[in-house]
């Protein structure tokens, strides 16, 4: 099954970034997905499997 996720969506990751924060913003959507730390603001990029595999809970939903 397909994680739905949409752009401005904010999601919790099992491990923490090494800033602290465990926090992310979706930035971009495709293939591959784009999230942004809401600690230190640096982007990374995810392949969607590795993504949806990481994620822990969402914490708020972008439209």
């Amino acid at each position: 099954m397909i994680m739905e996720i949409k752009l401005g969506d904010v999601v919790r990751l099992k491990k923490k970034h090494p800033c602290g924060s465990d926090q992310w913003r979706v930035v971009r959507l495709g293939a591959d997905i784009g999230i942004k730390c809401l600690g230190c603001q640096r982007r990374v990029l995810l392949e969607r499997a590795v993504f949806e595999r990481r994620v822990k809970a969402f914490i708020s939903r972008g439209e």
